[in-house]
């Protein structure tokens, strides 16, 4: 970034327009991974990368003593990040799509034209419209939306991060660089015999907070039925609490009503599709639990996968915390037994999570196996 003196005009490399048109570009690329070119915009100076993405990369020169690498990591994590906090579904898979960020639809790689890549998209049941398009102009629109607000976020994030700030997304970016390179070859460990017959493509677990109990969890799931005939799923909102969730209430929000629950189990409830799937289909629906009871102390939010796994990238969990009470530290586990997951990770461990206005999220770049409980745990300060 140009420092300004008092005689020379305000250089700002990571302007709205130039944040915007970088990120066009990149998404417009057919030849190679999009990481080749924030390796070309960091080490080599005179390159097209370098001018093109000049907006993005000179702001994490402020990682002093790092590597080029680190830096590469650095803004591709950002990225990354952003696209997962896209609140509009369509928003963040068009994104998705254009930025190449897996799981593609269908559990194969995304394709090598933006055009391509959209076209991917009306595999996925409910987010474009049902019945699905039968071209990507809906994907286009989306696209022009999705970017401006993506550019705007970015923009926001390039100023003000300093570098402590950085370090997070040099994980991120990381794990989102392995993903890329290994998805196609992961494989979920076996399900047990009584899993759910369905693969979860993508999951996003919201939750609010009042005070220290999760009083909303909502949970948006993109699944594949792995045998003909599904036309249900069970859903079990565990959130950390020690009393029996009489006052816990199950709602289908989307695409499924609830056609059955557990007596003594409010938790629990069994969800009915729209329709009967066959093997291979996929079908996205969306519901909620709600907690009415305030004065439990909640510890972690938690997915116990009881089903056929979810793809690497795919799991999502985010909190909103009440503004008068925060947690001391939050931090993320996986397959983890329970009194392990109470242990508050040392400093310096990446598993810690920063809190920023009330919010925190994480994604698990890792696939999720079966018969294993991923999630994002907290520890409150003594009453």
């Amino acid at each position: 970034m140009t420092i300004r003196t008092d005689s020379e005009p305000v250089d700002e490399p990571n302007s709205l327009a130039e944040v915007e048109a970088a990120l066009r570009w990149l998404a417009t690329r057919k030849d190679g991974e999009l990481l080749r070119f924030f390796r070309e915009a960091v080490k080599e100076p005179a390159s097209e990368s370098a001018t093109v993405l000049r907006s993005l990369v000179a702001p994490t020169e402020s990682l002093i003593g790092e590597s080029a690498e680190s830096r590469v990591f650095a803004v591709w994590g950002l990225i990354v990040d952003e696209i997962g906090s896209a609140g509009s579904s369509r928003h963040r898979y068009t994104l998705m799509a254009a930025f190449r960020v897996p799981p593609a639809p269908g559990g194969t790689v995304w394709k090598v034209t933006l055009s391509d890549r959209f076209r991917q998209l009306v595999l996925l049941p409910g987010i474009f419209g049902d019945p699905p398009p039968t071209t990507a102009t809906p994907m286009h629109q989306a696209w022009r939306r999705a970017l401006k607000a993506l550019a705007a976020r970015l923009s926001q994030k390039l100023v003000s991060l300093e570098e402590p700030d950085w370090r997070p997304y040099i994980s991120i970016g990381r794990a989102a660089a392995e993903v890329l390179d290994e998805r196609v070859a992961w494989r979920a460990r076996p399900a047990s015999k009584g899993a759910q017959p369905v693969f979860a493509e993508r999951m996003l677990v919201t939750a609010v907070m009042r005070r220290r109990t999760v009083w909303r969890r909502i949970t948006e799931r993109d699944i594949v039925a792995c045998e003909d005939g599904v036309d249900d799923y069970v859903v079990q909102a565990r959130n950390g609490w020690t009393h029996t969730p009489e006052d816990l209430l199950v709602t289908a929000l989307w695409a499924c009503r609830v056609v059955g629950a557990y007596p003594g189990d409010r938790g629990v409830a069994r969800l009915r599709f729209r329709r009967t799937l066959r093997k291979g289909e996929r079908y996205a629906f969306v519901s909620e639990a709600l907690d009415e009871r305030l004065d439990e102390g909640h510890r972690w939010v938690d997915v116990d996968v009881d089903h056929h796994g979810i793809a690497p990238g795919g799991l999502t969990i985010q909190l909103t915390f009440d503004p008068d009470c925060l947690p001391e530290a939050c931090w993320w586990y996986a397959e983890q037994l329970e009194f392990e997951r109470r242990c508050q990770p040392p400093d310096g461990d990446p598993r810690l999570l920063p809190i920023e206005d009330g919010f925190v999220r994480h994604t698990f770049f890792d696939g999720c196996h079966p018969r294993e409980s991923y999630g994002i745990a907290f520890k409150w300060s003594p009453s």
